[in-house]
């Protein structure tokens, strides 16, 4: 398999590069850190800011040429904000970011892995998707927005043997979760109180359902949203 991991440069996506390189899979990576991506040493990497079209359309010849056929469309920002305080900007940059990104990326790996009848394509989402979660109406949307372009090109693809998936990780273990807590209004036992399970999930677990579903076992999951939150989802 030719893997290219969005987003490796830390948090879920540097475990994801770190796991798959480790079960000898060819991986390429992406992200705007140059020494953080040459320190993975994994089979190639190309900088890509996904809110730069240039960029993003270079990454797109990259999967192209690199005949990636597993995509983990894994990068994503974070905005905590009021609704009545979203500025234009910040908003076509979490769209570009979370959502453009991803489908267009999408678009280019397709063609070849039409051509070789097979495919995996997997969304990182975040459990505010399927919940929603108050003051980060802009995250939430964009997330959400996945999981429907999920089922759509999973069911476009199904013929050629091309799976679609997305999972949905609830507070994790990383930079983006501790930046999460830092913009909120509670702490970190407040939110833990929030969690059945009463703790974040590891990178690692994330990593592991992608090794799943990117495997000949998970051939027959497609259009799935999983939700990977430590109960968050089910209730308090």
């Amino acid at each position: 398999m030719n893997i290219l991991v969005t987003g490796a440069s830390k948090g879920i996506g540097r475990t994801i590069a770190q796991e798959l390189k480790s079960a000898k899979h060819k991986v390429f990576v992406s992200a705007r850190n140059e020494q953080a991506l040459k320190e993975l040493k994994c089979a190639g990497y190309i900088l890509c800011d996904l809110s730069n079209e240039y960029e993003l359309a270079k990454l797109g010849d990259y999967i192209v040429e690199n005949k990636i056929d597993v995509l983990i469309n894994n990068a994503g920002e974070y905005i905590y904000s009021e609704i009545e305080k979203t500025k234009v900007n910040k908003l076509n940059h979490i769209i570009a970011v979370n959502l453009k990104a991803p489908i267009y990326l999408t678009s280019r790996a397709v063609p070849y892995m039409k051509e070789k009848r097979f495919g995996r394509i997997i969304n990182i989402g975040s459990i505010s998707g399927v919940m929603g979660e108050a003051n980060a109406s802009l995250y939430s949307a964009t997330k959400s927005g996945l999981i429907g372009f999920t089922k759509a090109t999973a069911l476009e693809l199904a013929q050629y043997g091309i799976t679609v998936n997305t999972i949905n990780p609830g507070w994790v273990e990383t930079e983006l979760g501790k930046d999460s807590i830092e913009q909120s209004e509670f702490t970190r036992d407040e939110i833990l109180d929030c969690i059945p399970q009463r703790r974040f999930v590891e990178p690692k677990e994330i990593a592991g359902m992608v090794k799943y579903l990117i495997s000949e076992d998970a051939k027959g999951v497609t259009g799935q949203s999983v939700n990977l939150c430590a109960g968050l989802s089910v209730g308090i």
